[in-house]
């Protein structure tokens, strides 16, 4: 069964459709928000997790609050698309502990356990080469963020993904 994982931006976000069994990327990419809208409406997956913009505090600008609709959005479009897949808010902070033990951790730790995790000793932090493809091959930017949200929601809800 996949399931469809988004890092959500307030122009372009990135996305990871996974195996939510073996946890392997079927399909991802980072494009212009209006495609993910597509990406939603092409893909049959099970399970929809967006990465949701929580507040520490801080004063935030136009883009967090942009963010913010591109993420109704999506979920509007999820629910007109394909009613049958639930949709899950994911925080930042749950999947820095769950795949790091640690709330301080960094975008690059993260990366790091899912190389270990999926890909320990293959070359180029696990995406391979072009002859010899890795686990992450083809993974840029925000995809290593909507495949966390993917693997954390696949690890953690197995009811709502079975």
């Amino acid at each position: 069964m996949s399931l469809l994982a988004i890092d959500p931006g307030n122009t372009e976000s990135g996305w990871c459709v996974i195996d939510a069994d073996t946890r392997r990327p079927l399909a991802f990419g980072k494009d212009a928000n209006e495609r993910v809208l597509d990406v939603i409406e092409e893909n049959s997956f099970r399970h929809l997790a967006i990465e949701m913009v929580a507040s520490y505090g801080m004063a935030v600008g136009k883009d967090v609050f942009e963010t913010c609709v591109w993420v109704g959005r999506f979920l509007q479009h999820n629910d007109h698309c394909i009613p049958t897949a639930r949709p899950q808010l994911v925080y930042r902070r749950d999947i820095k502990l769950h795949h790091c033990g640690s709330a301080k951790a960094k975008d690059t730790n993260i990366r790091q356990a899912l190389v270990d995790r999926f890909a320990s000793g293959v070359r180029n932090s696990g995406k391979g080469t072009k002859a010899a493809p890795g686990w992450f091959y083809g993974f840029r930017a925000d995809v290593w963020a909507a495949y966390a949200v993917a693997v954390y929601v696949a690890d953690t809800a197995e009811a709502v993904v079975a």
